[in-house]
């Protein structure tokens, strides 16, 4: 039996992201073992989930500050299970995870098949120089330890074929993790309900967005847009709301913001949610401001959801949303932006119409039966290594 290692840096992000990939592996046989800092959760999931389905857990010092020590602790960790678990492949997830696990498996006495997949790199057009000394640098020289090395948008993909991988090493580009397209379907019924609960009216414009509260994520720029548009189409009570599924450290001054602005009745945190599938029936768009992503599997699943997307223009949202047909795509510094393609949905019912019925059709190469096609191809390329 073929045993893999996953290796991350957030514990919840194997369950939150990589069980198609855990489902494929044990359809082929393999036994699975997952390597991570459990006591760095982020996404909340059941151990016992991951257990019920025979994976074997290892914690694992490893943090996400490139700088922090145990990182170090944390390469000796990894090697040390490689060769005592007999583990024939690894694969890394996260910067810091695909640093740790490639080292490790450099370091191993097995030299174990090492499959990285870059969920965005931190460097890309537009990114802050230190991005580029430290993070592309170090992405180069790790490439020679590397047999797969998977990409989720465009522009990482093309980046990537000019790094030097091992002797016959690949670079793929997939779409994203997959999302299920049989869990994220329209269902506005279900949205009504919710709305109830959330004492919203059915003839309120809701919007919505479900992204970490941190900087990256840009939420201050919708908030400035809300508050163009309650003076701009003189809104009262009850007409515009937002909600926010996520949690972050930005989530106080955010807060005070929305204090401060007289935004409370509009702003709803509602923190992180284990039923998007249901929220994203209450939305008539969904919000994606994010500076940086690597993809957006959130935005994907708003548009499986037939739900119209306003986002920023980066080179995640490049790879799905096509300005006036199932988006519109925004200058991520711009609220005036934001603001009147806000107000062009709520005004405009038949361009919003028109927009929601794009949506679904636009995000089928996302799915997980889409994905998994390449990704069994790269394990069927490990196995037959």
């Amino acid at each position: 039996m073929k045993k893999i290692l996953f290796i991350t840096v957030i514990s919840g992000f194997l369950p939150q992201f990589e069980l198609n990939d855990v489902r494929t592996l044990k359809e082929m046989g393999c036994e699975i073992h997952y390597a991570s800092n459990f006591k760095n959760p982020v996404y909340a999931f059941d151990k016992d989930v991951l257990t019920d389905l025979g994976i074997v857990l290892h914690q694992i010092d490893i943090e996400k500050n490139p700088a922090n020590l145990s990182n170090y602790r944390a390469i000796g960790q990894v090697r040390r299970l490689i060769d005592s678990c007999d583990i024939d492949a690894i694969s890394c997830h996260n910067p810091m995870g695909g640093v740790v696990g490639r080292l490790a498996a450099r370091l191993s006495k097995r030299d174990p098949y090492v499959i990285y997949t870059a969920h965005g790199f931190h460097f890309y057009e537009g990114a802050p120089a230190l991005n580029w000394i430290l993070y592309y640098n170090a992405e180069r020289y790790l490439a020679r330890y590397t047999d797969e090395l998977i990409t989720i948008n465009e522009e990482d993909y093309k980046r990537a074929l000019n790094f030097k991988l091992k002797e016959g090493g690949h670079v793929d580009k997939i779409h994203g993790v997959g999302v299920d397209d049989i869990k994220f379907v329209p269902n506005k019924e279900v949205g009504t309900e919710i709305r109830k609960e959330l004492g919203i009216s059915d003839s309120a414009f809701v919007m919505l967005t479900a992204a970490e509260l941190r900087d990256n994520k840009n939420h201050m720029v919708v908030f400035r847009a809300i508050k163009k548009i309650m003076v701009d189409l003189r809104l009262g009570d009850g007409q515009l709301y937002y909600l926010l599924c996520g949690k972050g450290p930005n989530q106080p001054e955010l807060e005070k913001y929305v204090k401060d602005n007289g935004l409370e009745k509009i702003v709803k945190f509602l923190g992180f949610r284990t039923d998007m599938a249901n929220m994203l029936q209450t939305a008539d768009c969904f919000v994606f401001p994010s500076i940086r992503e690597g993809l957006g599997v959130a935005a994907v699943e708003a548009l499986l959801c037939g739900v119209p997307l306003v986002v920023a223009d980066n080179r995640g949202t490049k790879e799905y949303a096509v300005d006036g047909v199932n988006s519109f795509v925004c200058d991520a510094n711009s609220s005036s932006d934001f603001k009147r393609s806000i107000i062009r949905l709520i005004k405009d019912k038949e361009q919003k119409q028109y927009m929601a019925e794009h949506c679904r059709e636009s995000a089928q190469v996302f799915t997980v039966h889409e994905v998994q096609k390449t990704m069994k191809k790269v394990y069927e390329e490990w196995i037959s290594h």
